[in-house]
């Protein structure tokens, strides 16, 4: 009986509680991938293929997949509802899987303000111009969650901040990016293992 229950109700166990939502911020369509704005994103796309999580669940305005890393739970998250909107991706998913969103979120996004290839771990603080952290400030009703920038570097004075952004890296930037890429997932892993102040301790600062 109690196996008919599980396979028409789901494990409820296995489904919420001490899980780890780790969601990247970016623009779902073609034209945004690999631009600026969508690091968020690829570092999702790097955890994912590191630790064999797919991405194949699309509910919540997100794409997303369960998984462990070490022995933590976690859900990667890719909102689709475009970057503007994250927070109600975010929102209604640390909801339905009961994840307090002060100790068991992480969210990884672009930075302007940091060189290529820097990154910036934080256990709180305002959305520092970012209309993705703005929003989900906004839906989560705090701003009190970890989040990871990842530095794109700064605007040069003749680009539009839109078209900065939604460009994407070449050159030697492409190389900085790929090593902020690598130092995002380790700074995850770290806060996961030891906690966001070992991470900030380990990787904020120039590399």
């Amino acid at each position: 009986m109690l196996g008919l229950l599980k396979r028409l109700f789901g494990n409820k166990e296995e489904e919420t509680g001490n899980m780890i939502v780790i969601a990247g911020l970016g623009n779902p369509e073609k034209k945004y991938f690999g631009t600026r704005h969508n690091i968020g994103f690829d570092v999702i796309d790097a955890l994912s293929d590191k630790y064999n999580i797919g991405l194949t669940e699309t509910k919540f305005k997100a794409v997303y997949g369960k998984g462990r890393i070490g022995d933590q739970k976690v859900i990667l998250v890719k909102p689709i509802t475009y970057m503007n909107l994250s927070g109600e991706a975010i929102r209604p998913i640390c909801d339905y899987f009961k994840v307090d969103t002060k100790e068991e979120l992480i969210v990884i996004s672009d930075d302007v303000e940091l060189d290529e290839g820097n990154i910036r771990v934080r256990p709180k603080g305002s959305a520092g111009g970012h209309n993705g952290l703005k929003n989900i400030i906004a839906q989560l009703g705090h701003d009190e969650f970890s989040r990871v920038r990842v530095g794109v570097g700064k605007k040069p004075k003749e680009y539009d901040m839109v078209n900065w952004v939604l460009g994407h890296f070449e050159g030697e930037a492409a190389v900085l990016i790929k090593e902020g890429k690598e130092r995002a997932v380790a700074a995850i892993e770290e806060i996961i293992e030891n906690g966001v102040d070992s991470a900030m301790n380990k990787y904020n600062g120039k590399k």
